[in-house]
Protein backbone atom coordinates (compact mmCIF):
# COMPACT_ATOMS: atom_id res chain seq x y z
CA UNK A 1 0.00 0.00 0.00
CA UNK A 2 2.85 2.42 0.77
CA UNK A 3 4.43 1.64 -2.60
CA UNK A 4 1.20 2.61 -4.35
CA UNK A 5 1.03 5.84 -2.35
CA UNK A 6 4.63 6.66 -3.29
CA UNK A 7 3.97 6.02 -6.99
CA UNK A 8 0.83 8.20 -6.92
CA UNK A 9 2.70 11.06 -5.21
CA UNK A 10 5.56 10.87 -7.73
CA UNK A 11 3.06 10.91 -10.61
CA UNK A 12 1.31 13.93 -9.06
CA UNK A 13 4.64 15.75 -8.75
CA UNK A 14 5.48 15.08 -12.40
CA UNK A 15 2.05 16.28 -13.52
CA UNK A 16 2.44 19.45 -11.43
CA UNK A 17 5.85 20.20 -12.96
CA UNK A 18 4.51 19.69 -16.48
CA UNK A 19 1.53 21.96 -15.76
CA UNK A 20 3.84 24.65 -14.35
CA UNK A 21 6.04 24.54 -17.45
CA UNK A 22 3.03 24.73 -19.78
CA UNK A 23 1.70 27.78 -17.95
CA UNK A 24 4.90 29.66 -18.76
CA UNK A 25 7.05 28.93 -15.74
CA UNK A 26 10.58 27.64 -16.00
CA UNK A 27 12.60 25.45 -13.69
CA UNK A 28 15.23 28.21 -13.33
CA UNK A 29 12.57 30.70 -12.24
CA UNK A 30 11.23 28.21 -9.72
CA UNK A 31 14.74 27.64 -8.30
CA UNK A 32 15.30 31.40 -8.03
CA UNK A 33 12.02 31.88 -6.15
CA UNK A 34 12.84 29.07 -3.74
CA UNK A 35 16.25 30.64 -3.03
CA UNK A 36 14.64 34.07 -2.46
CA UNK A 37 12.17 32.50 -0.08
CA UNK A 38 15.05 30.88 1.82
CA UNK A 39 16.81 34.24 2.21
CA UNK A 40 13.59 35.89 3.37
CA UNK A 41 12.90 33.08 5.81
CA UNK A 42 16.41 33.33 7.28
CA UNK A 43 16.05 37.10 7.69
CA UNK A 44 12.69 36.72 9.45
CA UNK A 45 14.08 33.98 11.70
CA UNK A 46 16.97 36.20 12.73
CA UNK A 47 14.68 39.18 13.47
CA UNK A 48 12.31 36.99 15.47
CA UNK A 49 15.19 35.57 17.51
CA UNK A 50 16.45 39.10 18.29
CA UNK A 51 12.98 40.25 19.36
CA UNK A 52 12.49 37.21 21.58
CA UNK A 53 15.90 37.75 23.17
CA UNK A 54 15.05 41.38 23.89
CA UNK A 55 11.64 40.42 25.29
CA UNK A 56 13.24 37.81 27.54
CA UNK A 57 15.71 40.36 28.96
CA UNK A 58 12.92 42.84 29.68
CA UNK A 59 10.74 40.17 31.23
CA UNK A 60 13.52 38.96 33.52
CA UNK A 61 14.51 42.51 34.46
CA UNK A 62 18.01 42.32 33.01
CA UNK A 63 17.42 45.25 30.65
CA UNK A 64 17.10 48.46 32.69
CA UNK A 65 15.35 51.45 31.11
CA UNK A 66 17.26 54.73 30.66
CA UNK A 67 17.23 57.09 33.64
CA UNK A 68 17.55 54.40 36.29
CA UNK A 69 13.82 53.99 36.81
CA UNK A 70 12.15 50.67 37.20
CA UNK A 71 9.49 49.77 34.62
CA UNK A 72 6.77 50.36 37.28
CA UNK A 73 7.73 54.02 37.87
CA UNK A 74 6.29 56.73 35.67
CA UNK A 75 7.57 60.19 34.79
CA UNK A 76 4.53 61.85 36.43
CA UNK A 77 5.13 64.05 39.50
CA UNK A 78 3.46 62.95 42.76
CA UNK A 79 -0.03 64.33 43.28
CA UNK A 80 -1.03 66.20 46.44
CA UNK A 81 -4.35 65.05 47.84
CA UNK A 82 -4.56 67.78 50.52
Amino acid sequence: MTVVSLLISIAALIIAIIAYQRSGGSIEEMKRRVEELGITTESMRSKTADLLNSFEKKLRGEDKPAGGQSPDQKDEPPQNTA
